[in-house]
C-alpha cells in the first residue's frame, strides 16, 4: 500500500487528549444535520443523538472495527416520516423505519451470497441520480415555508418579514462559511449558520429561551418505545411510504463506502465487505426505530473530516458516538435545540435541500450519463415528474407515493427499456472479486 500520510490508522488508539479533541470534532461535523432532521419531522433531537451514537457503536461492532464511519439522521426519510406520522402517528413512522432496516438486512444477505453487481444493475446512476434530486426538490416547499412564515405548521400561514430576513441572514452565513472558511470550521458551515442565525434571531425577538432556563441539566430523552408508548399496528400504507426509500439510501450508502475507501486507501467494499456495512446501517436504523429516532445513514460530513485530518481511527469515531449519547441526556442541550426558530432552520434547509438535489445531478455527470440518449432522458424525466409532482398509487390500505413511487417506476423502466448494458456504472469495477 502506498504512503497515505496517515496521522492515525484505522485501529490506532490516540492519546486521551487527542482522542477527546478528535471525537468532539466529528461530533460537531454531524451535529447540525443530525438534529435538523428530527426538528423537521417533529421528533426529539435528544433521541436522535442517542440513537445516532448507539447506531454508530453497533455499526462499528458489526463491521469488526474496520470502517471509520459515523451514522446520523437520514434526510431521505424526512418526507416519508411526515407522511407516515400523518397516517399512524409516531408509532407508525417507527414501524416503517423498522421495516426499512429489515430491508437493509435482506440486501446485506443477498450481497453476501451473490456479490454486488446485481445491485448496480437495478440501481444504476440514471435511476439513483434523479431520485436523489427528487429528495431535495420534494423538500423545497418545506424549507421555504419554514423561512417565510411565523408558524409553518399552522392551518393559516402568516407571512413574516422578520422571519424571512432571519432565514436569509442564516443562509448567507452558511454560504459564506462554505466558500471562504478553510480547515475544520469549513466542515461545519451548517452548524455555524445555525449558531449565527440563532444569535440574529435573539436580537430579532423570535427566540423563546424560557425553556432553557426551566430545563434540568440531566434529563431522560423522550423515547418512543414500542409496547410502552404505542402498540405497533401493521399498515400497508405506511410500509409503502417508508420501505421503498431504502432503495435510495442503499445506493447512497454504497457511494459513501466507495468514497471512504478512496480517502482511507483501503477497500472497505471487499474487507470487511459491503454486506457488513449495509447490515450495520440497517441495525442502526432498527435501533433508532425502537427508540423513537429517525433512520440512520453514513454521513458525508464525517468522511470530509477524515479526508482533511487523516485520522482514520475507529476509536475516535466510537468516542464521538459516546459523546453524542451523553449529549442526548443533557436537558439544557435538548432545550437549546428546541428553542431554535423555524426561520433559522428554514434558512439552512434552503441550501441543504438544494445541495441534496444538486448531488443527484452530480451523480449523473460523474457517471457520464448521456441525456442525449432517449432511454436515459425518459427514465430521468419520468422519475423527476412523478417524484416532485407527488403522484401516488392507492390500492385499499396500500399506498405508494412521491419518492418511493418514482424510485420503483425508475427501476422498472431501467429493467425493461433496451440499452441497459450501455448504461451500467463502473463504480464497482475491481471491487467485486473474491
Amino acid at each position: 500500500m502506498s504512503d497515505r500520510n496517515v496521522e492515525l490508522d484505522v485501529r490506532d488508539i490516540p492519546s486521551p487528549g487527542k482522542w477527546l479533541i478528535f471525537s468532539v470534532q466529528h461530533l460537531f461535523a454531524m451535529f447540525g444535520a443530525t438534529v435538523l432532521v428530527p426538528f423537521l419531522v417533529e421528533l426529539s433531537p435528544a433521541v436522535a443523538l442517542v440513537s445516532s451514537g448507539l447506531g454508530t457503536l453497533a455499526y462499528l461492532l458489526i463491521t469488526r472495527g474496520q470502517i471509520p464511519a459515523y451514522l446520523g439522521s437520514s434526510f431521505a426519510f424526512i418526507a416519508p416520516i411526515i407522511s407516515a406520522k400523518a397516517l399512524g402517528g409516531p408509532g407508525g413512522a417507527m414501524l416503517g423505519s423498522f421495516m426499512a432496516g429489515l430491508v437493509y438486512g435482506i440486501v446485506a444477505l443477498l450481497i453476501w451470497k451473490l456479490g454486488t453487481n446485481w445491485l448496480m444493475k437495478i440501481l444504476p446512476p440514471v435511476v439513483v441520480g434523479p431520485v436523489i434530486m427528487v429528495i431535495g426538490l420534494g423538500l423545497a416547499g418545506t424549507a421555504v415555508d419554514m423561512a417565510m412564515y411565523e408558524n409553518p405548521g399552522a392551518t393559516e400561514l402568516v407571512y413574516s418579514n422578520t422571519h424571512f430576513m432571519v432565514a436569509l441572514a442564516t443562509l448567507a452565513i452558511t454560504i459564506i462559511c462554505s466558500i471562504f472558511i478553510r480547515g475544520f470550521f469549513g466542515l461545519i458551515p451548517i452548524l455555524i449558520g445555525i449558531v449565527g442565525g440563532y444569535i440574529i434571531g435573539i436580537f430579532a425577538g423570535i427566540v423563546d429561551m424560557s425553556g432553557i432556563k426551566a430545563a434540568p441539566i440531566f434529563q431522560v430523552p423522550e423515547f418512543i418505545i414500542p409496547f410502552v408508548d404505542y402498540t405497533p399496528s401493521f399498515s400497508w400504507s405506511i410500509i409503502g411510504i417508508m420501505v421503498p426509500v431504502a432503495i435510495v439510501t442503499l445506493a447512497e450508502h454504497t457511494g459513501d463506502q466507495l468514497v471512504l475507501s478512496k480517502v482511507a486507501g483501503r477497500n472497505f467494499v471487499k474487507k470487511p465487505g459491503l454486506h457488513r456495512s449495509i447490515l450495520g446501517d440497517g441495525v442502526a436504523t432498527i435501533i433508532a426505530s425502537l427508540l423513537g429516532g429517525p433512520p440512520n445513514t453514513t454521513y458525508g460530513e464525517n468522511i470530509g473530516v477524515l479526508a482533511i485530518t487523516r485520522v482514520f481511527s475507529v476509536y475516535v469515531i466510537a468516542g464521538a458516538a459516546v459523546i453524542a449519547i451523553i449529549f442526548g441526556f443533557i436537558g439544557k442541550i435538548s432545550a437549546l435545540i428546541s428553542s431554535i426558530p423555524t426561520a433559522v432552520m428554514g434558512g439552512v434547509s434552503i441550501l441543504l435541500f438544494g445541495i441534496i438535489a444538486s448531488s443527484g445531478l452530480r451523480m449523473l455527470i460523474d457517471n457520464k450519463v448521456d441525456l442525449g440518449v432517449k432511454r436515459n432522458l425518459i427514465i430521468s424525466s419520468v422519475i423527476l415528474v412523478i417524484g416532485v409532482g407527488g403522484a401516488f398509487v392507492q390500492v385499499k390500505d396500500f399506498a405508494l407515493s412521491g419518492m418511493a413511487l418514482a424510485a420503483i417506476v425508475g427501476i422498472i423502466l431501467n429493467l425493461v427499456l433496451p440499452g441497459a448494458e450501455n448504461n451500467e456504472s463502473t463504480m464497482f469495477e475491481g471491487l467485486d472479486e473474491n
